[in-house]
């Protein structure tokens, strides 16, 4: 029950209107919308009218206002929709639904991204207890935020590929979409799925006047950069393409170019390459070329006649000119061996460059959708470790749909509403009343149109609609619409839903040879069956197949895997696009159904609708009523009824006709008496109280089969009564079932609210109690452990003495060469020899495990300019003496030609000279002149890999690193990196500062205040180490190497 709104929004719910009648409810209707109330209960159904404008109703703090919190305890909102099947689904440990519906422009694609944001938004990792992941490290954590934030940018991929401005609607989903979200055992998302229907691909080439073809053209054109659209040959003009010229003339607020850059950013985001992205712009410029490509006729030869296009082709699909000019004038034909080439004529030529176009971004759709599918997918997941895997469906599909020219996809379109219909049907009305007859609760039936009728004229074997379009498109020779429209009129000519003009000569609103009539649940519609045939057939030709198959761009070869066939490879015949789609209807509605076949499943439905600029009469909406917690109808239904003043979409308006029209077709007044007389929340006795032991109640208390057994002292933890009906009795205090009025279910959770509150507050002291004791007892076992090896360690060490010095006495020395021996070795050292034997140690220190050769056992020299440059010593002397007489160092820590890359990212020769106080970079080329000094106290630390590469980067204080490689050793392969890591270290130890040595592969730097990563790369006979820049911030450090 809706609570916190006064009587002036009127009922919340329909439920508790005093007179149930349909003035009584468009009244109520009225008045919320004009109150700006949009939502409205019938019990947990949600009934929606479109307010035409923004609303602050669904930001951060709404979602606070919903978030953990039952139907009844807020208004009318769809975050009470997205929260209830979100708590459904942790509760129950079971997948559930939210199935979205209805006319084009009723708000469908934005239901679905509140819902996706809600979810996304209540789903918080940074909420959860810091212990349990600790303690669980073998749960799966993933990174939750990546994934929300991939499910959220996938959303607005799919609209730009997938919506159009139409008529009605700026941004109508032209295609149907099934989302799976995976949530893990705390109930984060972790990944998902998803299923696309039916893509009007026929909006590619055509455009009905007023709409715009999808909205990734247009974006394309005017967000994408002058450099990209040079690439592809395209210009910024939306009039110059004939595809797409209809939508170039309409005025629009939608932004295109930023829209062009949230798409990029989304695909970025997402997971998709640089050469992915790329790829997708040159298929959508190449389908806008070939709406400009143009055939001739030069006697009986057909002729492209602007072969400046070819070319275009060519570049665009990474294929050679005479390949695409073939695809486009002949069709191979395989006779047995012999294999023809066939011209095409000018019809055929034109109809295979449409064909061309429609298939190519319907392969680029879907595969885009597999490749979202490919990065959110759930990798890796074991149920036994990680928890068990559940799962929300989000359906946003199409909605009933009555143009002036209805078609083959309205045909098809209208078919899956008459499933989802069905589905409802009998999960709800039928079903729901059966079950009280069953139960011999005294009830009233409650009459309505079930639609089975329309499915199975439509999807029945050898006499349904599909099956006579498929029998007609398997017919030998050319077979037309017309001899279609044959078929139906002998098929289904005693048919009470169907008719045409033939059967209904004096019907003039259809026309002879090409109108048929369907009487559906919305209401008539009239189709015509031109290009029912060539639609069903979806016919191309598999020349374009191998066309793009033999590409030498992998992502666009990957979309085309059958081009791979040979010319005479014999294949079967493809199914019919009516075969498939009849298909994946009935896959869905299996989808759906399996969420609601046992007990505790409830999927949530989401209905909108919205009266259309056109005559229509209905609209795609299910007359359905379901209730939550009943057996099998377990779909919490949002029915979005909206309005409109004649052809304008205004806020203020509200066409009570047409509304009034919306609410008798849809059996909204059905939902509110099935509702009012019936039984809402229904379980079995077993069910609602099984007897758990206490050990399963403590370790699943939300769990439904003890939802509310935790209210009643005689039934929690188990009862002892003689059977569950008596405890069910005693719980609910005289009610004789667990079925109950509407008024009862708020009571029960209010208590059961309470209860866990007490149950928790219990459970959470046992378990800091156990915990408690549990490290007393870690602690405890870890100070006797302690102690022991203390004890061992003096003993063992009091042992060792006792036997080295045991006849200490008799010793010449009195045991002096045991003691003092290492002394021994170094007290007759030089000075200059101690260094050296000090520089050894700390780099022994600091190396040992990590590099193979660290130079110990040759001697140390330092200064080896002198000797690996002899020719040119003289100047290295003269020049180290006037820096000695300037900066006043003592002495010289080590010096080496090497080769260094400088703040261009320029590799050049250098020399280093390291003092007691500086850093020295020399040009050997100039005499050594001093080119840089770095003073020692601004060096913070030195890196190196763990190779046999002579790499090192000096790390400063102001972020200017110094990226060199010691070379021009004599002899050639003396490794000095030991040598020079622990001079430094030395020295800076005997002046009491701390240098920090880093020992890794790649090796993180920053030049000149930018970040960069060196990466070690060896190359078989280099001839000397080089630097290589690439555009990622890499450094490319090449080192020499042998075979």
């Amino acid at each position: 029950m809706a609570e916190h709104e006064s009587l002036e929004f009127g009922k919340a719910d329909f439920v508790l209107l005093d007179n149930v009648s349909l003035e009584e409810f468009m009244t109520n209707l009225k008045l919320r919308f004009e109150k700006g109330r949009i939502y409205t209960y019938i019990g947990e159904v949600v009934v929606s009218v479109n307010p035409y404008r923004a609303m602050n109703i669904y930001g951060r703090d709404m979602v606070e206002q919903y978030k953990g919190r039952e139907l009844y305890e807020r208004p009318p909102h769809l975050f009470a929709i997205a929260d209830a099947a979100y708590k459904a689904m942790k509760r129950r440990n079971k997948d559930t639904c939210i199935v979205i519906s209805g006319e084009s422009g009723a708000g469908k694609t934005e239901a679905s991204k509140y819902i996706m944001q809600y979810i996304a938004a209540i789903t918080n990792p940074n909420q959860r207890a810091e212990v349990e992941s600790r303690r669980l490290n073998l749960f799966y954590r993933p990174a939750l935020h990546r994934v929300k934030n991939m499910l959220l940018k996938s959303n607005c991929v799919l609209e730009a590929f997938g919506n159009a401005k139409t008529s009605r609607n700026d941004n109508s989903s032209r295609f149907g979409k099934y989302m799976d979200i995976n949530f893990d055992f705390k109930g984060d998302p972790i990944g998902g799925h998803i299923n696309n229907y039916l893509l009007e691909k026929s909006r590619v080439i055509f455009q009905q006047e007023g709409e715009r073809s999808f909205h990734s053209f247009y974006q394309l054109l005017k967000g994408a950069p002058d450099s990209l659209l040079r690439s592809i040959h395209i210009k910024k003009d939306a009039t110059a393409y004939n595809y797409i010229k209809v939508g170039g003339l309409i005025k629009s607020s939608i932004n295109d170019g930023a829209d062009f850059k949230a798409v990029a950013d989304a695909m970025k985001v997402i997971g998709f390459t640089g050469d992915e992205i790329q790829t997708v712009y040159k298929i959508l410029a190449t389908i806008l070329h070939l709406g400009n490509l143009t055939f001739g006729v030069d006697g009986d030869v057909t002729l492209i006649e602007n072969t400046k296009l070819v070319a275009v082709f060519s570049d665009l699909l990474s294929t050679k000119d005479e390949n695409v000019e073939k695809a486009m004038l002949y069709r191979t034909v395989a006779t047995g061996r012999d294999v023809i080439e066939k011209q095409h004529t000018m019809q055929e030529a034109s109809y295979g460059r449409d064909a061309l176009a429609k298939a190519m971004y319907e392969r680029l759709f879907c595969w885009i959708v597999g490749r979202i599918n490919d990065i959110i997918e759930v990798k890796n997941y074991d149920a036994r470790v990680h928890g068990k895997n559940t799962v929300i469906g989000v359906l946003d599909i199409y909605g009933f749909e009555i143009f002036q020219n209805n078609s083959f996809e309205q045909f098809c379109i209208n078919y899956c509403n008459e499933k989802l219909q069905q589905l409802f049907i009998q999960l709800v009305l039928k079903q729901e009343q059966e079950e009280y007859q069953r139960e011999g609760i005294p009830w009233k039936h409650i009459d309505y149109f079930n639609n089975q009728i329309i499915v199975d004229l439509v999807e029945q074997q050898h006499k349904g609609i599909f099956s006579v379009l498929d029998e007609a498109c398997m017919n030998v020779g050319k077979v037309t619409d017309e001899v279609f429209l044959q078929g139906l009129n002998g098929k289904l000519a005693k048919h009470a839903h169907y008719t045409s003009r033939k059967l209904s000569p004096t019907d003039k609103s259809l026309e002879f040879d090409r109108d048929f009539r369907i009487r559906h649940y919305a209401g008539d519609v009239v189709y015509s069956v031109v290009g029912f045939i060539d639609k069903n057939k979806d016919t191309l030709f598999q020349d374009f197949k191998r066309l793009l198959y033999n590409s030498s761009n992998p992502v666009l070869k990957g979309m085309w895997p059958e081009g791979k066939l040979r010319i005479n490879e014999v294949t079967k015949r493809p199914l019919t696009a009516a075969t498939l789609f009849k298909n994946s209807m009935i896959m869905l509605v299996e989808n759906l159904a399996c969420k609601v076949s046992s007990l505790d499943d409830k999927p949530f439905v989401l209905n909108t609708h919205e009266p259309l600029h056109f005559k229509i009469t209905c609209l795609r909406v299910s007359a359905q009523s379901f209730e939550w917690g009943s057996e099998k109808n377990m779909f919490r239904t949002l029915l979005c009824a909206l309005h409109q003043a004649q052809r304008v979409k205004s806020p203020l308006l509200f066409e009570q006709e047409r509304c009034r029209h919306q609410v008798e077709y849809l059996g909204l007044l059905e939902n509110v008496r099935v509702r009012r007389a019936g039984f809402a929340y229904r379980q079995t006795y077993p069910r609602f109280l099984q007897s758990d032991t206490l050990q399963h109640v403590l370790t699943r208390p939300l769990c439904p089969s003890s939802r509310y057994k935790m209210i009643s002292e005689f039934t929690w933890p188990n009862h002892d009564l003689p059977s569950d009906k008596e405890a069910v009795k005693k719980l609910m205090q005289g009610c004789d079932s667990t079925t109950t009025r509407p008024t009862a279910k708020p009571s029960l959770e209010e208590q059961r609210v309470e209860m866990v509150q007490r149950i928790v507050l219990f459970l959470q002291k046992v378990w800091r109690g156990t915990i408690a004791r549990m490290r007393y007892r870690r602690m405890r076992a870890a100070l006797v452990i302690l102690r022991a090896y203390r004890r061992y360690k003096v003993k063992s060490y009091i042992r060792e003495v006792n036997r080295r010095f045991k006849n200490v006495r008799s010793m010449k020395d009195h045991g002096r060469h045991v003691k003092w021996w290492a002394w021994t070795l170094i007290k007759g050292l030089s000075p200059e020899e101690t260094l050296q034997v000090r520089a050894k140690v700390a780099s022994l220190e600091a190396l040992k495990g990590h590099r193979a050769d660290l130079g110990l056992q040759r001697a140390w020299e330092g200064n080896y300019l002198k000797r690996d440059s002899p020719d040119i010593a003289s100047s290295f002397t003269l020049v180290s003496s006037e820096l000695q007489r300037k900066d006043k160092f003592m002495r010289v820590l080590f010096s080496c030609n090497v080769r260094k890359i400088n703040r261009f990212h320029k590799a050049e020769d250098r020399a280093v000279l390291l003092t007691d106080r500086h850093l020295y970079k020399m040009d050997p080329l100039k005499q050594y002149k001093p080119m840089k000094s770095i003073p020692l106290y601004n060096v913070t630390g030195v890196s190196v890999s763990p190779g046999k590469d002579q790499l090192v980067v000096f790390h400063t204080k102001d972020s200017r690193d110094l990226v060199v490689c010691l070379q021009g050793m004599v002899p050639a392969n003396e490794s000095r990196i030991g040598e020079l890591v622990g001079t430094l270290l030395s020295h800076f130890k005997s002046e009491k500062r701390k240098l920090q040595v880093n020992i890794t592969s790649p090796i993180q730097c920053s030049m000149n205040g930018r970040k960069c990563t060196v990466i070690v790369e060896p190359k078989i006979n280099q001839s000397q180490p080089d630097f290589t820049k690439s555009r990622s911030a890499l450094i490319h450090f090449l080192c020499v190497t042998s075979i």
